[in-house]
């Protein structure tokens, strides 16, 4: 299959361009190597036989003229991280909304109908909740008085008790609670009104917390691995946010790469119209501080400091339920928690 990546010099989509070519796949990569993210303006290299595109997903004619031959298209190219403040909401609209519309009016010209999405599990907000009372409950927003006082977990709406956190699958509601987690679910439902419209299929691969070789270090944007390992490379301790207990399921970049070669697979199969969405994860939990503390143990680096800062824009837990994804798509992750994390101890970062 010819298949038009975007955003396939960034961290997560070279990998997809390797995944994609070992799968026999031909690639064309298409990426703006915006400095926020490549300050040396220059793409990573790539296997041999990827054809590399430098120009903006938000320009129609370098976007008609890239989907040329193509047969199937991977969006990731995106703006990503909870940002700086809100300051920074236009450019994040700009780069994941517009840039998908634009290409999404560019594939019902050029009639390609079929679209693997880059998503992201920050659409579901705080994860699925349990009270001993009320059952399954979604708690309101994180109130700056608690998280000042150090109260991190969010109690019940309705009685106040403590909430037992559990797995959320792709039936729960959307709840986007920062600018990144509302651009992220717009693209969604514009790939969803684009398949609706126009006969295409889509599937949307709903990425949990992904970490691997050649993160992303120092910059503001970057997710918590890339954070703690960049501090671990400049012989600092990794600062941990709230208490650290915070539940998150961290997933390899080559596992999530190799599902959207699954979904390109899957999407040979799919009727018109189709549009399905996927958790990608590894199917374990473990907090923050579980994190923090095996890279910083496995770099051989300074214990992890509890600092009791937040933001008010995260989440406390979210953690996937993949099955899904395993069950239809036949795929499975194949790199631990243990092993990915004592190769990213020690792997490079991007500058």
């Amino acid at each position: 299959m010819d298949v038009l990546l975007t955003g396939g010099a960034g961290f997560i989509g070279s990998a997809v361009a390797t995944a994609l070519t070992s799968a026999g796949h031909r690639v064309r990569v298409l990426d703006a190597l915006l400095p926020a993210v490549h300050p040396t303006r220059q793409p990573p290299p790539f296997p041999d036989g990827v054809e590399f595109v430098r120009g903006d997903v938000r320009d129609r004619a370098t976007v008609d003229a890239a989907l040329d031959g193509v047969s199937a298209v991977c969006h990731q190219a995106a703006m990503v991280g909870l940002g700086l403040d809100f300051d920074d909401a236009p450019e994040y609209a700009g780069c994941n909304d517009l840039g998908t519309a634009v290409l999404l009016a560019a594939m019902a010209r050029a009639e390609v109908t079929r679209l693997a999405l880059a998503g992201s599990m920050v659409v579901y907000g705080e994860g699925r909740y349990r009270c001993p009372e009320h059952g399954d409950v979604a708690p309101g927003p994180r109130r700056p008085a608690d998280l000042d006082a150090g109260r991190f977990e969010p109690p019940c709406p309705r009685c106040g008790a403590t909430l037992t956190p559990h797995l959320v699958d792709e039936t729960a509601a959307a709840d986007p609670r920062n600018v990144y987690a509302a651009t992220k679910l717009a693209q969604e439902h514009l790939a969803s009104a684009w398949a609706r419209a126009t006969g295409g299929s889509v599937i949307a691969l709903r990425y949990h917390n992904v970490y691997g070789p050649n993160m992303p270090r120092d910059t503001p944007y970057a997710g918590v691995a890339s954070i703690f390992r960049s501090a671990l490379a400049r012989g600092e301790a990794p600062q941990v946010f709230e208490d650290g207990a915070q539940r998150r399921d961290f997933v390899h970049v080559a596992d999530v790469a190799s599902a959207n070669a699954a979904a390109l697979a899957e999407l040979t199969r799919c009727g018109p119209g189709h549009f399905r969405t996927y958790n990608v994860g590894s199917g374990t939990v473990h907090t923050i501080a579980d994190m923090a503390g095996a890279l910083a143990e496995a770099a051989d680096g300074p214990a992890p400091v509890v600092t009791g800062r937040y933001r008010l824009g995260d989440v406390r837990h979210i953690t996937a339920d993949s099955r899904r994804l395993r069950e239809e798509l036949d795929w499975q992750p194949q790199i631990s928690f243990e092993t990915g994390m004592k190769e990213f101890a020690t792997a490079p970062l991007r500058s």
